[in-house]
């Protein structure tokens, strides 16, 4: 033991008391934050973790970053785990490994450290990618390998003189990034519950929210959204102000118990509105845009992708693969999404595209019709030949 261990550091309970916990092995701690749109002090991170013991705290502004590399492949596969859950903290820990990884190798690091616990994901996500990455890196998980549970976390960050957010009255684990908001433990564990007020602080209650409905108009460019309201922004700016304007209307709460990859069922609060948002937009332009073969197989992918992203394998040959996919799915994916905001719904109201594969001379029941009707006969004739086939050998 001993050398430089690299720790991917929050801020919060688990990684602050990983630092004394390291050192007392021997390890020097340089402390790693990743600002992928925590919107926290990070200043204040960087303070709190020297004084917890690093002997360096180091801070990344990964926003841009994370927003282009990893949340919009996620929008392109409209990524949802259970048909729910938009990836939060499963799009943010790739990125945090490969800049744990590279700073271990600048500093000459043979050890990376994160603040996990042996029940949840995230251990998963880290170490597996880890393992892609930097395989001769030993890697410390300080609250999985002492087993440490939040109430000794706790009094063990008392003993070290420790300053730490959480509280044994308030002891919920928080996760968040540009793409949403992750809340755990607590009272949230109790799954029959409704998750107390306080637990939520990007999104307005549904039943406060403005009494008058707000409408906005998304464009895509090629499956990328462009603008909001005509104004073209950069993707991460875009996220956060829809972030702010979906949440004042109560869109985004999702409270779901989901299977975790270590084979438990979990509570989790998610707050996630501007990812609601635009991966309702933005399938419903593809429903516009895609042929339907296509379409209906890109459908049937989608939830493999977000398995395989929530399960910690980004750094694999086939999520790179299905990213190939559905990239080549998105060179018809531009036009313009209008959207309707309401005490906690996001509707899609009305889209357009100049690649639009709806066609009014065919979908009309009205004057204009230029479906052949005539055809049908034949076709619905020889669509169910083979069960005609099937149901005479079937009678007695």
């Amino acid at each position: 033991m001993g050398g430089v261990c690299v720790l991917a550091y929050s801020g919060g309970l688990d990684t602050s008391v990983s630092i004394p916990w390291i050192r007392e092995r021997g390890y020097e701690v340089v402390a790693l934050t990743v600002d992928v749109g925590q919107g926290e002090d990070l200043d204040a991170v960087r303070e709190r973790a020297l004084a917890c013991g690093a002997r360096e705290a180091l801070v990344v502004d990964a926003r841009e970053e994370f927003a282009r590399d990893f949340v919009l492949p996620a929008l392109r596969a409209n990524a949802l785990y259970e048909g729910k859950y938009p990836l939060v903290s499963a799009l943010s820990r790739p990125l945090i490994a490969r800049h744990l990884a590279r700073v271990a190798r600048e500093v000459g690091a043979g050890a990376v450290a994160h603040g996990c616990t042996g029940k949840g994901n995230d251990q998963v996500r880290f170490e597996v990618s880890l393992a892609a990455l930097a395989p001769d890196l030993e890697v410390l998980a300080p609250i999985r390998d002492s087993e440490m549970s939040r109430e000794k976390a706790m009094a063990y960050a008392a003993e070290k003189g420790v300053p730490v957010p959480a509280t044994p009255s308030a002891p919920y684990s928080i996760d968040e990034n540009l793409w949403g908001r992750a809340a755990e433990a607590g009272v949230l564990e109790d799954p029959w519950e409704a998750p107390p007020a306080r637990v939520f602080a990007i999104t307005a209650d549904p039943e406060r929210a403005p009494d008058a409905p707000e409408e906005l108009v998304i464009s895509f460019r090629e499956g990328t959204p462009a603008s909001l309201d005509g104004r073209e922004l950069p993707l991460a700016d875009l996220i956060r102000e829809l972030t702010g304007r979906a949440g004042a209307h109560g869109v985004g709460r999702v409270d779901m118990v989901e299977n975790r990859r270590v084979g438990i069922k979990s509570r989790e609060v998610y707050e996630v509105p501007a990812a609601q948002v635009l991966i309702a937009a933005h399938r419903d332009l593809e429903d516009l845009t895609l042929e339907r073969d296509l379409a209906h197989f890109k459908a049937d992918l989608e939830p493999v992708y977000a398995r395989l992203v929530y399960d910690g394998l980004w750094f694999s040959p086939l999520r790179e693969a299905l990213d190939a996919f559905f990239a080549k799915t998105q060179e018809p994916v531009t036009g313009e999404v209008r959207v309707r905001l309401y005490k906690g719904s996001c509707q899609v109201v009305g889209r357009r595209s100049p690649n639009s594969l709806y066609d009014p001379s065919l979908a009309t029941y009205g004057s204009g019709d230029a479906f052949r009707h005539a055809d049908a006969r034949g076709y619905v004739s020889i669509y169910g030949l083979p069960l005609r086939v099937w149901a005479r050998r079937r009678r007695p």
